[in-house]
């Protein structure tokens, strides 16, 4: 019989059947108490969430991998690789000292056209607007031994561009980040998962080694590096709809 996991992660035991089957790839966005009026709620995960989901996996004996490594067979250990898309300001306040304390890295993508500037790709869909990290916080980031990735030029939907356009914020985004933080930039996040054949065909012209999707999954040695799968870290939806599918998986 198929399990039925849920979509997405917000504690350990329902996904530990499945952890040990691959290197899961969590996928997080904001590390801040939810302010009111936002439109997607659930991306904000609060500090002391984040603490305890950290202490769980450390507790259970999941180590922190990178994702040059998530593919790679003979690891001992159980392990989780830690993203953050987008580059925000709440991420750096409130995730560093957890990670420290935990020994773990993680990788954080950022969106170079808006670093240091507001999160405008969501105010154009009404969300609300959050502070980005600036050049100095990144560069902070890095020395604390965490990594950064490319999340496009501007945020965009690449497959909506024009190839000529999407060319350019694939390769100018890797460029600007590596220009202006001489970190080399080698993993990459489709913007809203959104991509394609001609667009991967691009990312692995451009030169990375990995790039993320959101599509659910753990990965192995056979998942393909330009389409690794991760899972959305979200507060647990409290909808009528996700009521019932919860009593109804209970049954």
């Amino acid at each position: 019989m198929q399990v039925a996991w849920p979509e997405n992660y917000h504690t350990l035991a329902p996904f530990r059947e499945l952890f040990n089957t691959g290197v899961p790839i969590l996928m997080y966005h904001k590390i801040a108490p939810r302010p009111r009026r936002v439109r997607l709620k659930g991306l904000y995960v609060t500090p002391e969430t984040f603490v305890r989901q950290l202490a769980e996996l450390s507790e259970s004996g999941f180590v922190s991998s990178s994702l040059a490594e998530v593919c790679q067979d003979g690891q001992a250990a159980p392990r989780v690789v830690l993203t953050f898309d987008d580059g925000f300001h709440n991420v750096f306040r409130n995730a560093l000292a957890p990670l420290a304390e935990r020994g773990w890295r993680a990788l954080q993508f950022l969106v170079p056209q808006f670093i240091g500037q507001m999160n405008q790709w969501d105010l154009r869909e009404g969300e609300a607007p959050e502070l980005l990290m600036d050049a100095a916080e990144v560069r902070d980031w890095l020395g604390a031994g965490h990594a950064i990735g490319s999340h496009s030029l501007t945020h965009a939907r690449l497959t909506r561009l024009t190839l000529r356009d999407a060319r350019e914020e694939i390769f100018a985004s890797k460029k600007k980040l590596e220009d202006d933080f001489g970190a080399a930039v080698e993993h990459f996040s489709y913007p809203y998962g959104d991509w394609s054949e001609p667009v991967r065909e691009l990312v692995m012209e451009a030169g990375y080694r990995t790039a993320c999707t959101t599509q659910f999954g753990v990965n192995t040695p056979a998942t393909p590096p330009l389409t690794l799968h991760r899972i959305t870290v979200r507060h647990p939806t409290r909808t009528l709809r996700a009521l019932k599918r919860k009593l109804l998986g209970a049954i």
